[in-house]
């Protein structure tokens, strides 16, 4: 009974501690604003602290020296991560005029829009961020577009629509992707929500949906434990379907296997069903206990 115990605390204590060396996102003044945490399940940036008055006036006199637009261009970026839009807004308009078609004024404009709530204009900044630079944000931006276009559009909002594809309704996700599409398409979820997030912390459809989606990856990839922690999030985020718990029960116990040393998911029913009879025979010695204490305190 002890082992029982033993193994049933094993599976609830599988906790997924992720840890950094991800990317780092430095200014050009060396300043290292942030860094992420690696693997692919996203988390938002994990943001130094940061005394915002000392920057300004470093990356401000650093311009007045050098009249270098980067400068200027991070000012812009540390607004945002203090939440000041409509300033940082204002300061990539008119780094707009004076140096136009800057990738980085772009996309950055793109963001802000968005995070004010003016999708049509962050559609379009964003439109143009890409035309000048295809390959930007890891290649990404076709889906910033794609959730775009969603927002404008919430009845377009869909699996199909974001990925092009469909993982089934099974307990295990079925693809015909192959495997460079299944990992370029990983790449570029992590990307688009681990920005997303670090700005967004409550419940959001889009968000949901997307980690839905790559919590299916994930477990194409056989990566089970990774899987379980990204549906969680998804469930955080608001995104509630029977597919989703079908799913979280088949990690759950993939992880439950691999606890007690199993080596494949084949066996995954199985497990399950001895799972439920574990928690069934605790629940039972929990109130025999329990009432094992009350015949003994009526006694007294």
């Amino acid at each position: 009974m002890k082992k029982l115990l033993v193994i049933i605390g094993i599976l609830f204590s599988l906790n997924v501690f992720a840890c950094l060396n991800g990317e780092t996102k430095v200014l050009t003044n060396g300043l290292a604003l942030y860094e992420d945490y690696e693997g692919i399940i996203p988390r938002g940036h994990e943001f130094f602290t940061i005394e915002f008055d000392k920057v300004f006036k470093q990356l401000d006199s650093l311009y007045n020296k050098t009249k270098k637009i980067e400068y200027l261009s991070d000012k812009g970026y540390v607004l945002v991560i203090q939440g000041k839009y409509q300033e940082a807004l204002n300061l990539y308009l008119d780094i707009e005029k004076t140096h136009p078609n800057r990738y980085s004024t772009a996309s950055n404009l793109g963001t802000i829009y968005e995070l004010l709530g003016d999708n049509t204009n962050a559609l379009k900044w964003i439109k143009k961020s890409v035309a000048i630079s295809p390959d930007s944000h890891n290649g990404s931006e076709w889906l910033h577009i794609k959730i775009l276009e969603a927002k404008i559009n919430p009845n377009t909002i869909s699996s199909e629509f974001f990925t092009k594809t469909s993982f089934g309704n099974f307990d295990m996700p079925v693809s015909e992707l192959s495997a460079n599409q299944t990992e370029k398409l990983i790449k570029s979820i992590y990307y688009q929500l681990n920005e997303r997030m670090s700005f967004i912390k409550s419940e959001d459809s889009i968000i949901g949906l997307l980690l839905f989606e790559l919590g299916n990856l994930a477990m194409l990839e056989s990566n089970f434990k990774d899987a379980n922690e990204i549906f969680k999030i998804a469930k955080d985020y608001g995104y509630e379907s029977s597919l989703l718990e079908k799913r979280i029960s088949f990690t759950n116990g993939f992880l439950f296997a691999k606890a007690i040393n199993y080596t494949t998911p084949n066996n995954y029913i199985e497990v399950i069903n001895y799972e439920k009879t574990a928690l069934l025979i605790l629940s039972i010695l929990i109130a025999l206990i329990g009432l094992y204490f009350l015949i003994k305190k009526l006694k007294a």
